[in-house]
């Protein structure tokens, strides 16, 4: 048997039509960056999340650099982030000239630690940028009410969590400003890169408007030095079509993730493969299903054997990459971060997976563990 990752096909077999219609919409408008399948899109994707304002831009790392922009972080600021996340979210800090100050991880949720978070903040501070991991919320209300009291901002790298929930509230909307990506792999995925930044300041929306078109308002009359980070109308009309769908989807990776516990717990009594933990105050949409797993990277190759396509997210912490040396983290500095490098594995979760290619995944996982 063979089992995918993740399989985009039968995603996209059932609404096909849909999906060609509205390129040929596109098409025969002949108008492709912004307009008004852009403008559609952020009015339905803001009333989806319970948002004031929604912004789409090119991809998600854009719609990082275009929030942080908008708080005019730059040389001489700190955010304050996690260690253990997509290159990202550290990666958009670095590019401003502000230096990211990395915290470890809780070792249940894979999310930032909110008691390091508060403590690594200094009067150089200007935001914090929480992780909501593999699409399970970050343990936001500490976050924002310390970050509130130090006259921070908070923005939200919610790449992940398109439909996520922390306490009945969407993310997205809890912080000054949330990102989202809609790269293909995404719960709510383009037909390439895509993002929007999300937040309830109208004046931090407008200039993020302004940032995505090089700060530009009328044309050729620029009040700021922003980029260009537009959104093309192909990809809004193809997440118009996808946006009714994703209630469902998100249920359906929910109902395989439950699934998965059912075998585990059959296959695998002795709890030899660490589930991942779902917080009762959240709604997890299961972007990815990481279990830990003993001797993870001979297991890996392994299942490979077996047809069965698995990821590491992610390998190596930024305190350990070669191009964010000069933060002068030691090896160690961040166990549980390292230790979710070096054990944990996704396992396909997308809403098309079977009972039976379910069942051989466990199977075949369980026999490999030693």
């Amino acid at each position: 048997m063979k089992v995918p990752l993740l399989d985009l096909k039968a995603q996209f077999a059932p609404i096909r039509g849909e999906v060609l219609a509205a390129i040929e919409r596109v098409a025969d408008s002949q108008l492709f960056i912004l307009g008004t399948e852009v403008e559609a899109l952020e009015r339905e994707v803001a009333e989806m999340l319970g948002v004031a304002h929604a912004v789409g831009v090119s991809s998600g790392t854009d719609a990082l650099l275009a929030a942080l922009m908008a708080l005019d972080v730059g040389p001489g600021d700190e955010v304050v982030t996690t260690t253990y996340s997509f290159f990202a979210t550290a990666g958009s800090i670095v590019r401003l000239g502000a230096r990211p100050v990395l915290v470890d991880i809780d070792p249940v949720t894979f999310n930032l630690d909110p008691e390091q978070t508060l403590a690594a903040c200094t009067p150089r501070t200007k935001a914090l940028l929480p992780v909501h991991l593999y699409g399970q919320a970050a343990d936001l209300d500490p976050i924002v009410l310390g970050a509130r009291d130090r006259g921070i901002a908070v923005v939200e790298d919610a790449a992940q969590a398109i439909g996520t929930r922390y306490k009945g509230r969407e993310v997205g909307g809890i912080g000054t400003l949330g990102c989202f990506s809609f790269f293909p792999s995404k719960n709510l995925g383009a037909f390439g890169d895509g993002g929007l930044v999300t937040t309830n300041d109208a004046a931090l929306a407008e200039k993020v408007r302004l940032l995505r078109g090089h700060g530009m308002k009328p044309k050729y009359y620029h009040h700021m030095v922003g980029g260009n980070f537009r959104l093309d109308a192909l990809q809004a009309a193809v997440l118009r079509v996808k946006l009714p769908h994703l209630a469902a989807w998100t249920e359906a990776r929910r109902a395989n993730a439950a699934r998965y516990r059912a075998l585990f717990a059959e296959l695998d009594p002795e709890g030899r493969v660490g589930l991942p933990h779902e917080v009762a105050s959240g709604y997890h949409i299961y972007n990815q299903f990481v279990v830990r797993v003993p001797g993870r990277d001979r297991v890996r190759e392994a299942l490979a054997a077996d047809g069965i396509g698995t990821e590491i997210y992610y390998p190596l912490p930024f305190h350990r990459q070669p191009c964010f040396a000069s933060l002068g983290a030691d090896p160690g500095a961040f166990p549980e971060a390292e230790r979710a490098a070096a054990e944990t594995l996704a396992l396909p979760i997308y809403g098309e997976l079977t009972a039976g290619e379910q069942r051989y995944v466990v199977e075949r996982l369980v026999a490999h563990v030693v």
